[in-house]
C-alpha cells in the first residue's frame, strides 16, 4: 500500500525478524496505519511519513556483532515514542549506553512476567502476565535513566523504560503473549497519542490512488487472475482504478483443482461481468515440467511460463504495459524478498516473487503486497465480492505441481486433483470448510500394498493435509473427527484409481510449511 502522508502512523523498523511485519499488521488491527521500514531509515524520512511513534522489531543478530543492524543515532533526537521488542530492546540498551551480553539463562517459549512498576505500557495488564520469549542475549547494564518495569524468572530486565522509550524482551505481537494486543494498544494510543484512522475503506481508497498515480492515462493493465481471493481482490480494485483498461487473464496450466476453470468463468463472466480472457496453455506447462523433481525448479518454471503466457496474450490484446498480481506479504517473506531480506532466510520461492524472470516484459503492480490473507478477505468483503470467492481456500499459483511430490505425471495429477476434491466436498458436507484454512491431498512416488476385491494391489499413498491458521505465518493441523477422516479415506481409496493408502499430516507450521513443497 502507498504511504499516505495524511495518515498518522506508527513505523516498524525492520531488524530482520521473519515476523517483523506482523507487528505492523497488529497495529493496523487496532485501526492505525502502520508500515514496515528499513532499520536504518533516516530521520527526515520518518518526519516525512508523519510518524507518531516507532517500534523496533526483533531480529536474529547480536548487537555486539561487527555488522549488527542498528538504528541511526539521529532517530533518537526526534523525541518520538519508541517501543523496542526483543532485539529492539537490545538495540536501545546498546545505543543508549548500556551493555548487552550473551545470556547464561536463555528463554524460549512462554514465561510469566511480573510487572514491578506501573507505567502506561502496562495499563490494564494482569500481573503476572504470560509472554512469549525467544532470546539468547540480554542486558547486563542498563543505560542511564532507564529503569526496570517488569521481570521474569530468567530475565531481570524483561521490560525497561525511560521517558517515552519502552522496551520488552518478549514478543507482544504473537498470540502466545496473552495481553500483547493490549500492550500494543497502550503504546499506540496512550503513549503515541494516535487516533483510529485506518479501515478497509481507507485501504481501498489508498490502493486506488496509488494505482492511478502509477498507471498512465492511456496505459493498460493485465491482471493475473487465479480465481482466488487475492487476485480477485486486485481485479476488483483495478476495475475501480482503471476501468475498461483492465484485462483479467486466467491461465489454465493443467495444474488446477477439480472444476476450477468452470468456477472462475462462472463467477467472473456471468456474475461479475468482468472482461475475462482464458488462456489454455496446459500442454506447454506440463511439457516444461516433464522430468522435473526439484520443487524450487517447478516453481521457477511455472513462474516463467506464466509470464510467457501473459506476453503472448498481451500481443493478442494489443500493447499492455502493466502486470498486476495478488502477491501478499507472506509470499514475499517466504521468498526472502522483504524490506530486510539481507537479514532473512528463504523458505521457498513464491512463483509471483522468486519465480519471476529477471527481465520482465511488464511493469509490476502488487497493491496487496503489505497485507495478510485475512486482511485481504476483509477488503474483499468491503468490495462486495461473493462469499463463494472470498472464502475459497488458498491455492498455490504453481497449482498441483507442488502437491505432486517428485515428477509431475498425469496419473499423480489426477490422484491429487480427485482426492483433493473429495477432501473439500466432505469438509463442506460436514460444515467445516470455512472453519479451516486449507485442505488438500498430496501424492508422491511412495507405493503401498493394499487389498481390493480379495486380491493384492499396489498403489500410491495419499497424504491429507488440513490446517487452521489466521494469517498463514503459522498454522496448526486440524483435529478433524475420526468419523470424517474415515469417510474421506474410504471415498479416496474407493473412488480414486491407483490409491491404496491414505495418511493424515499432523505437523504444524513451524516446523513444516502448509504446502508440502
Amino acid at each position: 500500500m502507498r504511504d499516505a502522508s495524511s495518515f498518522e502512523k506508527v513505523l516498524v523498523l525492520d531488524f530482520g525478524a521473519q515476523y517483523a511485519h506482523l507487528i505492523s499488521r497488529r497495529v493496523r488491527e487496532l485501526g492505525v496505519y502502520s508500515e514496515l521500514v528499513p532499520f536504518d531509515i533516516a530521520a527526515k524520512e520518518v518526519l516525512r511519513k508523519n510518524a507518531k511513534g516507532l517500534i523496533f522489531s526483533g531480529g536474529p543478530s547480536s548487537v555486539y556483532d561487527e555488522r549488527a543492524p542498528l538504528a541511526r543515532e539521529e532517530i533518537y533526537d526526534l523525541g518520538l515514542p519508541i517501543l523496542g521488542i526483543c532485539y529492539g530492546l537490545q538495540v536501545l540498551v546498546h545505543q543508549r549506553g548500556g551493555k548487552v551480553v550473551r545470556s547464561n539463562r536463555r528463554e524460549y517459549g512462554k514465561a510469566l512476567v511480573n510487572v514491578v512498576e506501573e507505567v502506561a505500557l502496562f495499563n490494564g495488564i494482569p500481573n503476572p502476565t504470560t509472554c512469549w520469549m525467544s532470546h539468547g542475549d540480554a542486558p547486563e547494564v542498563l543505560p542511564e535513566h532507564f529503569k526496570v518495569i517488569a521481570k521474569s524468572e530468567n530475565s531481570p530486565y524483561a521490560a525497561i523504560a525511560s521517558g517515552k522509550m519502552f522496551a520488552v524482551q518478549f514478543h507482544p505481537e504473537v498470540t502466545h503473549t496473552s495481553d500483547g494486543m493490549k500492550m500494543l494498544s497502550n503504546f499506540v494510543f496512550d503513549v503515541c497519542g494516535c487516533t483510529r484512522n485506518w479501515t478497509t475503506e481507507t485501504m481501498i481508497e489508498d490502493a486506488i490512488k496509488e494505482i492511478q498515480g502509477k498507471v498512465g492515462a492511456n496505459e493498460r493493465v493485465l491482471c493475473a487472475l487465479s480465481g482466488g481471493v487475492d487476485s480477485s481482490t486486485v481485479a476488483a480494485i483495478l476495475g475501480r482504478a482503471v476501468g475498461k483498461r483492465l484485462f483479467c487473464v486466467f491461465v489454465d496450466h493443467g495444474l488446477l483443482r477439480e472444476g476450477e476453470r468452470e468456477r472462475v468463468e462462472s463467477i467472473f463472466k456471468r456474475r461479475l461481468g468482468r472482461n475475462l480472457v482464458v488462456a489454455d496453455d496446459s500442454k506447454k506447462f506440463l511439457s516444461k515440467l516433464k522430468g522435473v523433481k526439484d520443487p524450487e525448479r517447478k516453481r521457477k518454471i511455472v513462474g516463467a511460463e506464466f509470464i510467457r503466457t501473459f506476453e503472448r496474450t498481451s500481443r493478442k490484446l494489443g500493447k499492455i504495459q502493466w502486470l498486476a498480481q495478488g502477491t501478499l506479504y507472506t509470499d514475499i517473506i517466504e521468498s526472502a524478498k522483504g524490506a530486510a531480506s539481507k537479514h532473512e532466510s528463504k523458505i521457498k520461492s513464491h512463483h509471483n516473487v522468486g519465480g519471476l524472470p529477471k527481465k520482465l516484459g511488464f511493469k509490476l503492480l502488487e497493491p496487496l503486497k503489505d497485507l495478510y490473507k485475512d486482511e485481504v478477505r476483509q477488503v474483499a468483503h468491503t468490495l462486495g465480492l461473493p462469499d463463494e470467492l472470498v472464502n475459497t481456500h488458498p491455492f498455490p499459483g504453481p497449482g498441483l505441481s507442488v502437491r505432486v511430490i517428485g515428477e509431475v505425471t498425469r496419473e499423480k495429477l489426477e490422484i491429487s486433483r480427485k482426492a483433493s476434491g473429495i477432501v473439500e466436498d466432505e469438509l463442506k458436507e460436514a460444515g467445516m470448510y470455512e472453519r479451516v484454512w486449507q485442505a488438500y491431498a498430496a501424492v508422491g512416488d511412495d507405493l503401498a500394498t493394499g487389498v481390493k476385491g480379495d486380491s493384492r494391489d499396489v498403489g500410491h499413498m495419499v497424504t491429507i493435509r488440513v490446517v487452521e491458521s489466521k494469517d498463514a505465518m503459522t498454522a496448526d493441523w486440524s483435529r478433524l473427527p475420526y468419523e470424517l477422516l474415515e469417510k474421506v479415506s474410504n471415498r479416496i481409496t474407493n473412488e480414486v484409481p491407483g490409491v491404496t493408502w491414505v495418511t493424515y499430516a499432523v505437523s504444524s507450521k513451524p516446523p513444516s510449511t502448509i504446502e508440502p513443497q
